[in-house]
């Protein structure tokens, strides 16, 4: 596999989404959860999605509750979270992993295309990032406490 084009995921209605449905688009990946310090993050994308969206740009946020068990609701409540304390519109998926032995592939693919630091294939925490530009190749990877609007130039590049 060699673009995001090459994956399907469940979306949050748990319905299949062929990530072919985003050729032409710059997406950013986010792994999200509902109970972490940086879940204030979702205001700062919600952001960039209204922002850019426009010009053909999407955020994809990934449930995960892999780290400290910070995303433990079921889809429709994480759906609910997201939508009445955040105003987010931007898709999400299902709750999926982003390591160890239930990885979703996706994301095997987006940390093969960006190992994070020394090389590591892992994601460290909720809210890393993951910039893929309209070809669907990874370009850039993001850690957790990087902000939201520090990665507006980035998407700027790519639309």
């Amino acid at each position: 596999m060699t673009t995001i084009y090459d994956f399907k995921v469940k979306d949050i209605k748990n319905k299949e989404w062929d990530l072919a449905d985003l050729k032409g688009k710059v997406v950013l990946f986010v792994n999200v959860a509902s109970k972490c310090g940086f879940t204030k993050q979702y205001a700062g994308l919600e952001e960039l999605y209204k922002k850019y969206e426009p010009k053909g740009f999407v955020i994809v946020g990934s449930p995960c509750n892999q780290f400290g068990g910070q995303e433990p609701g079921s889809e429709e409540e994480i759906q609910n979270f997201c939508t009445l304390t955040w105003s987010v519109t931007f898709p999400l998926t299902a709750k999926l992993d982003v390591n160890g032995d239930n990885e979703a592939p996706l994301y095997k693919f987006l940390k093969a295309s960006q190992p994070g630091i020394l090389g590591l294939k892992r994601v460290k925490w909720n809210f890393e990032k993951f910039l893929v530009n309209r070809e669907g190749k990874v370009v850039k990877r993001f850690a957790s406490t990087t902000e939201p609007k520090s990665i507006a130039d980035d998407i700027e590049k790519l639309l």
